[in-house]
């Protein structure tokens, strides 16, 4: 089976991309099938979504839609389709709804129970949000124990093969402790024993990295560029405390990251990279080249007008950031590609350019996704 064969290649940072737009993921899939590798599709409950639970902002597909869509147009069977951040509080109307933890652990296992109908391989457990309080990291383990028992009971029910990842903090850009990352995944192996469960299959780092509007805000680069010794010994040590356990080591917030930084992942041992923001930024600002490059300003306006509206800018911002409207628009702009009002600017600028926008701005995302494979794959 491919994920089997594609989890061997541990030497080498394994690629999850973001399903930001469905540009995004017919980038992902044209690129793995063109080139014959093999990549993870991270969908995490906002964006994507099971009908019961409300669907996602991607394309306004549902978790079944989806997996049907990619299953079907992956035709080499290169893409693994994985559940970024499930876990309860981790989808907007689970926070708008005010739901109880109860309320919120039922959320999640209904929606991690349709991910694994639907043949979503890798279950991203992510016990860290609460709206009500700041949670303790005894109270993060139970949850990942009730969510992590959950999946493994009803994937061998239903005979479905699953990988598990965990996480334990939140991605703020902190740097995680070995020795606290020791302790959980004892935990976690002591109750994988008892239960008789497979032990997670990847475990997310915090190594610095973090993303804020539209850029690395994190401290790894600096950490490794400026020799930082005591934080580099940190990092490293994490990454060899999940090779003591055997199991893979993930680090998220991979985004906008320079050339050598990327390598450095690589060389240090990561064996897995998220990626995601960057290319919902890259969509928009080549979407807004194409308006300004043919004078379609009120289009321009308009759009602006209805990203900066949405306000989904807003978790993205930089504590006193100097952003402007337009820079809000930009971040924000990959949430409103489904609504009907952005449909409408994109089909009537097509239409009197006279040119198919959407092959633009999936080949510029392909580009994109690709820079990424050179890097740490070594592909010409």
């Amino acid at each position: 089976m491919i994920l089997k064969n594609f989890l061997k290649i541990s030497k080498l940072p394994i690629i999850g991309i973001g399903p930001m737009s469905k540009n995004c993921v017919d980038a992902s899939i044209e690129l793995s099938n063109e080139h014959n590798l093999s990549l993870m599709l991270i969908a995490s409950r906002r964006q994507i979504e099971s009908n019961e639970l409300g669907r996602g902002y991607v394309n306004n597909w549902s978790t079944e839609e989806f997996s049907t869509y990619v299953l079907k147009k992956d035709k080499k069977k290169k893409i693994i389709l994985c559940r970024d951040h499930g876990g309860p509080w981790q989808n907007d109307r689970d926070k708008k709804q005010k739901l109880s933890l109860k309320s919120a652990m039922n959320s999640a296992k209904k929606s991690f129970k349709v991910d694994i109908d639907n043949n979503f391989k890798i279950i991203h457990i992510d016990p860290s949000e609460d709206p009500r309080k700041k949670i303790s990291n005894d109270e993060k383990i139970n949850r990942i124990f009730e969510l992590y028992e959950f999946c493994i009971t009803y994937a061998r029910k239903r005979k479905k093969e699953i990988f598990i990842e965990v996480n334990f903090g939140k991605e703020d850009g902190g740097i995680d402790s070995p020795k606290t990352l020791t302790k959980n995944l004892e935990k976690i192996k002591v109750f994988c024993k008892e239960k008789n469960f497979p032990f997670p299959t990847f475990v997310v780092i915090r190594n610095g990295n973090h993303v804020l509007e539209t850029q690395n805000v994190g401290k790894f680069e600096q950490i490794f560029q400026k020799k930082q010794i005591i934080k580099q010994v940190k990092i490293l040590d994490c990454i060899k405390t999940c090779k003591k356990f055997n199991v893979m080591s993930k680090i998220h917030n991979a985004d906008y990251l320079t050339n050598n930084t990327i390598k450095i992942h690589k060389k240090i041992g990561v064996h897995g990279m998220n990626l995601a923001p960057e290319f919902g930024v890259l969509e928009t600002t080549t979407f807004l080249n194409i308006l300004d490059e043919n004078k379609l300003d009120e289009f321009k306006k308009q759009f602006i007008s209805l990203s900066y509206s949405s306000k989904k800018w807003k978790k993205w911002m930089i504590r006193n950031s100097n952003a402007t409207k337009l820079d809000k628009a930009i971040i924000a702009g990959h949430y409103i590609f489904s609504t009907p009002e952005f449909k409408k600017i994109k089909k009537n600028s097509a239409k009197i350019i006279g040119t198919d926008i959407d092959k633009i701005l999936k080949d510029e995302i392909k580009k994109s996704i690709y820079r990424y494979f050179e890097l740490v794959h070594n592909h010409a």
